[in-house]
């Protein structure tokens, strides 16, 4: 260690160096100066661990030199040294960081004393500055990924090496901590091409350069949740509002992109961080949408929300709407809920996630009624993400938009489903009256058989096949009736209870009423 003692008298520069125990404090080399101006031209060359100054010197006074120190080489301990009759100095002294004073004339126990505090006192901040310098090396040193999947696990209070938390220097049990989310979606990937690891790498790059340069914590990619990217401040409390709108604007200006930021409750202790990140969610899921704001960093309180507006209330209009098989039905609807959840101009991330869920449900619901097929997205906040524009203002009408697309595209389904199995039905009855012609099949026995009105049928079977049903049925028979017309060996009264008619009088006046002649001489002509 170095020390460098700075005064216009001689002898009592001569009396510190002699009466100072160097050795025992660890200085080896020991320098004088007369005056501020010969003294700052040493500093500079020497970088003295301590300095002994006068208060009252030529050309530069103690007060101007302590403020240069101050300035210039603030690890420096700085001890003054002045007369009783020089209070005014020791204020100034005090003021400009000095860490003590001795009073003139100087004995030799009190300077030890001061000599010994002073070395103590730069050891244990050097101590300080070398682990916060070898936290920021091993924290460059850290791999992103390896970074981001340990301190995940720091906010999760997950099983993790605590040892090399405390060698970052900043993890402490009983230190207070602040969590800020910042939300990355796929706008933000669409900048970057859709290449995940592009987006992150400098999106984060952006984060911890301002995060480095303010001294106040670091920013990774939460690894639990997709999309998020988690900031841990433990100091400079003070400025989080304003360090976070200062990344909200760089990575704006620099990228064109919008990350909306949510700032979470302050916690007393590096366990609690997962409680201070659950807050800075709630707040991001909270935030106002329809808000036109500059800056997107949001410290509002969770409690302000107003309660979330629920689908289910209008089940019964949606059934009425799918019932009327028209899209116009839909539309009037989906503007009677759009006045309400935009009610008082606030609208809700959670208050969109929420009718997008009970959307999916209701969906699901009406696809199984008519036997579609449906596949439910996998994560609905990027679902909802998709409609922020690039200055993060949620685009209400595209997404009403878009609703109205799948509503109708299902419409469609629901209509081309109807209709086939409507021509199945159809077809499948068509099948049963010819395999039970010979017997007096009854309206409603078809109806209980397929589960469909008689009303139902007898309109559809008019108009897939141009007639009604018992006339169907009399021609199946009398198509039959010729056939078996044909083999003379059968009796007219035979055929007749062979295709379903026990009065051959009846069969007879029946089939000429079809073909035009008699079953008799129906058959002579086929002979002939």
């Amino acid at each position: 260690m170095k020390a460098l003692i700075v005064d216009d008298e001689k002898h009592v520069r001569d009396g510190i160096k002699i009466l100072a125990q160097w050795e025992q404090n660890g200085i080896t080399e020991i320098y004088e100066a007369g005056n501020g101006e010969e003294a700052i031209e040493l500093i500079q060359t020497i970088r003295p661990e301590i300095i002994f100054s006068d208060m009252k010197m030529p050309k530069m006074d103690g007060t101007q030199l302590l403020e240069w120190i101050k300035e210039n080489q603030p690890n420096s301990k700085s001890i003054v040294v002045t007369g009783y009759d020089d209070y005014h100095y020791m204020r100034k002294a005090i003021h400009f960081g000095s860490s003590d004073y001795l009073l003139k004339p100087i004995e030799p126990e009190i300077l030890n004393q001061t000599l010994e505090k002073a070395v103590n006192e730069w050891k244990k901040e050097e101590a300080d500055r070398q682990r916060k310098e070898n936290s920021s090396l091993l924290l460059n040193e850290m791999t992103p990924v390896y970074r981001d999947r340990k301190l995940t696990q720091l906010v999760n209070s997950d099983h993790f090496q605590k040892d090399l938390f405390e060698e970052l220097g900043w993890l402490k049990q009983s230190r207070d901590y602040i969590v800020a989310l910042v939300r990355v979606n796929g706008k933000t990937m669409d900048a970057f091409e859709g290449d995940r690891d592009l987006t992150y790498f400098t999106i984060l790059n952006i984060i911890n350069e301002i995060m480095k340069e303010n001294g106040s914590g670091i920013g990774f990619r939460y690894l639990s949740k997709k999309l998020e990217i988690v900031l841990i401040f433990w100091d400079k409390f003070e400025l989080v509002e304003e360090i976070l709108v200062s990344i909200y604007k760089t990575l704006k200006n620099m990228l064109d992109i919008s990350c909306p930021i949510a700032v979470g409750k302050p916690v007393n202790n590096s366990s609690k961080l997962i409680d201070s990140y659950h807050h800075a969610r709630k707040v991001l899921l909270n935030r106002n949408i329809l808000n036109d704001s500059v800056n997107r960093v949001y410290m509002s309180n969770i409690e302000e929300a107003p309660s979330l507006k629920s689908l289910i209330v209008y089940s019964s209009d949606i059934e009425f709407a799918i019932q009327t098989g028209e899209i116009w039905a839909f539309e009037e609807l989906m503007d009677r809920i759009e006045k309400d959840i935009t009610e008082m101009e606030y609208l809700s991330v959670k208050q969109v996630m929420n009718l997008e869920t009970e959307y999916l449900v209701i969906s699901n619901k009406w696809f199984k009624h008519y036997n579609l097929s449906f596949r439910a997205p996998e994560d609905i906040e990027q679902r909802v993400d998709l409609f922020f524009d690039s200055n993060g203002m949620f685009r209400l009408k595209e997404y009403k938009e878009r609703k109205r697309r799948e509503i109708a595209v299902f419409m469609k389904k629901v209509k081309k489903s109807t209709l086939i199995k409507s021509n199945n039905i159809i077809t499948d009855i068509e099948k049963y009256l010819q395999e039970n012609f010979d017997r007096d099949v009854k309206l409603q026995e078809i109806s209980d058989n397929f589960y469909i009105s008689r009303e139902y049928i007898s309109r559809k079977f008019k108009q897939e096949f141009n007639e009604n049903i018992s006339d169907y049925i009399v021609r199946i028979r009398m198509d039959k009736a010729k056939t078996l017309l044909k083999n003379s060996q059968l009796k007219i009264y035979e055929i007749a209870g062979m295709i379903g008619y026990q009065d051959d009088k009846y069969f007879r006046k029946v089939f000429k009423k079809v073909e035009g002649i008699t079953p008799n001489e129906y058959r002579a002509k086929f002979m002939k």
